[in-house]
């Protein structure tokens, strides 16, 4: 009986140790000071920041204690340590948010998050869970909060998704392996972007085609949505040369209106359906134009906008393509405009300030920012709705120089032109507004049934967006080809200029991204049903020249009669034939409409 008191007493003593630590922990006080501090924070939240205050102690204590005996706290370190580090920390930023010290408690969680993952493989037997998996497990978990908080935050998604991509890649650096071998810098970049080709073509994956699945969402309500794509390099280090562009879909439902905000990123924008009106601000004017299909026009970062759908019916959709200007490919949206939801940056600020700059009271400012609760894309009037379209089509725009605010495609004479399609295209000579972007925008339109001539670009890597239709695409690519020699054991076989080809192809319809690198032969053919209509932004277009490879103006025609022996093994009369029989011009009868039949793309 007295071991007994003697080892209860013990025990006692011990909880009562833990439990004295844990509540007199300094680090605990002041988190929970600053959690109290908050003023705009309604007392749940409070309670909520002061719980992660707890837990992150707690768990601090654990570890200082080895982690394997039992304490008062046990119960709750179990379910602590059944989720994964990346979970934990991001557990903890999200408590930083609005912490007066952000950065102090952002390195807090960062180094702890140094640690945890140390013990989390080395529980795991030195055996860590392979990167890919944890990548993905991480993005389903961004896509439940962001299911889960609505798009109150904006483009938290994206953020959430973007550091779930750098842990990916600090993981795989981390991997043993990755630099054996010797060889010099060039040999391993080479070696790597063959390993990424090999993963890609284990997955069965094509690294150039993106479709629905690969959008993530940036902002929706019950009004419309933002879809973005990550960014190229996420999907394959081949894309490095458009790593600084990302392409997003914005839809809008009609009679609908996009709170004012502003990006880090230049924009250049299709309208591929509907009408609407944009207005832009500088610091002491406004600009403002209505919009319609087949528009061209451009926001430049940092510009305020904000733009309706003034169509009674119809959905606006417009194609994005940006070019950050912070970041190498990461940009974000600031709303200044807003309340809870879309939450204004204006709130990030200490009432003292916005007191100050504002020179009024803290009622009124609490007000102003806690009304809006709606989303980015809210319902509007049709009083509202008119009010804000009675613009002219176009405008003077606002930065300079004589050029409207648009460049409508449709109003253009095409630049290719018979029964199987046109091609509109639009350049710097033509619209000032991307000449410092060295950007260009053209719109295939193929017919039914028809296909655009085999061609490739000189020197300008085309994102292609599906606007409508249906049908496929093919592409002679060496870099696939290449991983794929490697993968048989056959490279050794290549010497420079002897690599092999591989077709790359998919099947196109509405919404499907396509990138065509430079020099890459590519050829699109439109179903039997329906007309297939590729909006593409070119990027490096400055002197960029596009070849035919078949038709009348093929480059092929170009060669001396002796080279064209030299270089097909046959008398140069063959190949003329052969080059001279397609009579049109970039849009020819497809592959269905000769007879042919075309293999599965």
């Amino acid at each position: 009986m007295r071991c007994f008191c003697l080892l209860f007493f013990a025990l006692l003593l011990a909880s009562a140790t833990i439990a004295l630590g844990y509540k007199e922990d300094p680090e605990l006080k002041q988190c929970k000071h600053q959690c109290e501090a908050q003023k705009q924070f309604s007392e749940e939240k409070i309670r909520t920041c002061v719980q992660r205050c707890e837990d992150y102690v707690r768990e601090k204590q654990r570890r200082e204690h080895g982690g394997g005996s039992t304490t008062f706290f046990e119960e709750e370190d179990d379910d602590l340590n059944r989720r994964s580090p990346i979970e934990r920390l991001r557990e903890c930023t999200k408590g930083c948010d609005r912490s007066q010290q952000k950065e102090r408690c952002q390195s807090r969680c960062q180094e702890t998050y140094e640690k945890e993952k140390e013990q989390y493989e080395g529980g795991r037997g030195g055996n860590p869970v392979d990167p890919e998996q944890e990548y993905q497990e991480c993005r389903q978990e961004c896509r439940r909060q962001y299911k889960e908080g609505g798009s109150r935050r904006g483009t938290s998604q994206e953020r959430c998704e973007e550091r779930c991509q750098e842990e990916l890649r600090e993981r795989q650096r981390e991997q043993p392996g990755r630099r054996e071998g010797g060889g010099n810098m060039y040999e391993g970049r080479e070696r790597e972007e063959e390993e990424e080709q090999q993963k890609q073509q284990g997955r069965g994956n094509n690294p150039y085609v993106f479709e629905e699945r690969h959008f993530f969402t940036g902002m929706e309500t019950q009004h419309g949505r933002l879809r973005i794509l990550p960014k190229f390099t996420d999907r394959s280090k081949l894309l490095k040369g458009i790593e600084n562009y990302r392409v997003a879909i914005l839809e809008a439902e009609p009679q609908t209106f996009i709170v004012p905000n502003h990006w880090d990123a230049h924009t250049v924008i299709f309208v591929a359906n509907g009408r609407g009106a944009v207005s832009l601000m500088r610091q002491e004017r406004r600009e403002s134009f209505n919009i319609k299909q087949g528009d061209v026009f451009r926001i430049n970062a940092g510009t305020t906008a904000y733009l309706i759908n003034r169509d009674s019916n119809q959905k606006l959709v417009l194609a994005k393509l940006l070019q950050p200007v912070n970041t190498p490919g990461q940009f974000q949206a600031f709303f200044g405009a807003g309340g809870e939801n879309p939450e204004s940056f204006y709130t990030a600020f200490s009432n003292e300030i916005l007191e100050a700059a504002f020179n009024t009271k803290r009622d009124r400012l609490q007000r102003l920012f806690g009304q809006q609760k709606q989303g980015v894309i809210i319902k509007a009037s049709e009083e509202q709705v008119r009010a804000m379209s009675h613009h002219e089509e176009g405008g003077i725009w606002p930065f300079g120089g004589e050029s409207k605010g648009t460049f409508n495609l449709y109003d253009q004479r095409p630049i290719h032109s018979n029964e199987y399609g046109q091609l509109f295209e639009v350049d710097s000579s033509q619209f000032r507004q991307l000449r410092d972007l060295d950007i260009a925008v053209s719109l295939a339109n193929i017919t039914q049934g028809a296909m655009i001539a085999p061609h490739y670009n000189s020197k300008s890597t085309k994102i292609t967006v599906v606007v409508d239709g249906e049908g496929y695409f093919e592409m002679a690519c060496p870099h696939i080809s290449q991983s794929q020699s490697s993968r048989d054991g056959r490279q050794q076989q290549h010497g420079a200029g002897q690599r092999g080809y591989e077709k790359v192809s998919s099947r196109l319809k509405r919404g499907t991204v396509v990138v065509v690198p430079a020099g890459h032969p590519f050829v699109a053919v439109a179903s039997n049903n329906q007309n297939l209509q590729l909006l593409c932004f070119e990027v490096n277009a400055y002197n960029n020249e596009k070849f035919t490879l078949a038709g009348r103006r093929n480059v092929m025609n170009q060669l001396e009669r002796e080279a064209k022996e030299l270089a097909f093994g046959m008398p140069a009369r063959e190949v003329d034939d052969i080059f001279g029989s397609q009579k049109e011009e970039f849009f020819f009868k497809g592959p269905r409409q000769q007879g042919g039949r075309r293999s599965d793309a």
